[in-house]
């Protein structure tokens, strides 16, 4: 899965299951401040994400994911 799929996927998981206007959606977007995700809508996202990834996902490493952009760079070397 390429970056540019990877991002339309978390954007299409956004729309569809947390209601966030598409327009807010980009990938300097601040998942907190810009999209108004608190750290459990996070953790949901990930495990909406989860049937994408080919590998296991370390809670730990999304403490340093500020950013939609982040999300995709800690998610798409588990899709490989």
């Amino acid at each position: 899965m390429s970056n540019d799929e990877l991002y339309a996927k978390i954007k299409e998981i956004l729309i569809n299951d947390f209601e966030v206007d598409e327009e807010l959606i980009r990938p300097e977007a601040s998942i907190a401040d810009d999209i108004d995700l608190d750290s459990i809508d996070a953790v949901e996202m990930i495990v909406k994400a989860k049937p994408l990834l080919k590998g296991s996902v370390d809670p730990a490493v999304f403490k340093s994911t500020k950013t939609v952009q982040d999300v995709v760079n800690v998610l798409l070397p588990l899709t490989k």
